[in-house]
C-alpha cells in the first residue's frame, strides 16, 4: 500500500452509518490500529485510558468481541468499508508488481 506519511496507510471504516476515510498505523504503539488523524499514530499514549480499557476488556472481553463480530456481519456499513478494504489492497498490490 502507498504510505502517505511515516507508518501510516490509508483505509476506510465505519462512523456511525458512513463510511469514512481513515488511516491505519504501521509502527508506533499504535500499530495495526485505525485512526481519524494520521498524527495519531506517533501521539504519546493516555495511560489512563488505556488502564481503563484492559479493566474493561477483562471484565467484558468475551462480550465486546460477540457484538463487535455481529456489527461486522450485519451493519451495512461495516461490509462497505471492509470491501473497499479489501478493493485498497488488491489495487495497490496491482500497483507495485509494475
Amino acid at each position: 500500500m502507498r504510505e502517505l506519511f511515516e507508518g501510516v496507510v490509508p483505509a476506510f471504516s465505519k462512523s456511525g452509518s458512513k463510511t469514512t476515510r481513515k488511516y491505519k498505523c504501521t509502527s508506533g504503539p499504535r500499530k495495526g490500529r485505525i485512526v481519524a488523524k494520521a498524527s495519531t499514530c506517533s501521539a504519546p499514549k493516555n495511560v489512563k485510558a488505556s488502564v481503563g480499557l484492559k479493566r474493561t476488556k477483562a471484565k467484558k472481553g468475551s462480550t465486546m468481541g460477540v457484538k463487535a463480530r455481529r456489527t461486522k456481519r450485519a451493519n451495512p456499513a461495516s461490509v462497505r468499508a471492509a470491501k473497499s478494504n479489501r478493493a485498497m489492497k488488491r489495487r495497490s498490490r496491482r500497483r507495485s508488481r509494475i
